[in-house]
């Protein structure tokens, strides 16, 4: 192990002096869970499997790059090529639509299937810290698709931090024209909590324990 470990670190100085190293390094550490250290792993992996592994993940992240945007209407991630999934499928007639901050939320609660529905990712959430404006998430197309799809219930599936609340509350407001039932995660969402970090049994409990928001729902 001690001849390993110095086999990479000998490895690694050989990294520091080739400058396309040294940016993929930069740009690897930027993902999430990922440090300096553990991005030369992974470069290293890569370059000693170049055919096997480095070839085809630069040839499928280009492929991302220019094929998979999110969707104008309801956030989601779809391919340029096909109408997206998630609101524009006639086979789906759902009356419900769950609004979360991001994909990772969606993805989440589609793994715990609690959940049959349309969903509307914002992208991020309101706050005074940060330069995300109204019309990044998305608001004015939740309400067009509420109208449009004879929604019966939103949804606010906002994290419990300051500002996945104020959001919750400014999208609360925009709705109250329309006579729509909107509801929020409830019972077994901790203060401060994000979705994407939820287990299944917390988040089906806050699920089926939803509360009304609207007067004549509680």
């Amino acid at each position: 192990m001690i001849l390993e470990s110095q086999d990479l670190n000998g490895q690694f100085d050989l990294m520091q002096n080739i400058l396309e190293i040294n940016n993929l390094i930069k740009l690897i550490s930027k993902l999430p869970g990922l440090g300096p250290k553990s991005a030369k792993r992974i470069i290293l992996k890569l370059i000693n499997n170049r055919q096997e592994l480095l070839k085809p993940l630069a040839q499928t992240l280009n492929e991302v790059y220019k094929n998979v945007a999110r969707c104008k209407k309801c956030g989601s991630l779809k391919s340029n090529n096909l109408d997206c999934d998630n609101c524009q499928d006639s086979s789906k007639k759902y009356n419900k639509i769950c609004v979360v901050e991001n994909i990772a939320d969606q993805w989440t609660i589609e793994s715990s299937s609690i959940f049959k529905g349309y969903f509307h990712i914002l992208g991020g959430t309101l706050s005074n810290t940060n330069s995300q404006r109204k019309e990044d998430l998305l608001l004015d197309s939740l309400i067009e698709r509420v109208k449009k799809n004879n929604i019966d219930e939103v949804i606010l599936a906002t994290s419990a931090t300051v500002e996945g609340q104020t959001t919750a509350f400014y999208i609360q407001d925009s709705l109250k024209k329309i006579n729509i039932k909107v509801s929020k995660l409830a019972q077994g969402l901790p203060v401060g909590g994000e979705i994407e970090s939820l287990d299944d049994g917390t988040l089906i409990s806050a699920f089926k324990n939803r509360k009304g928001l609207n007067p004549e729902s509680d």
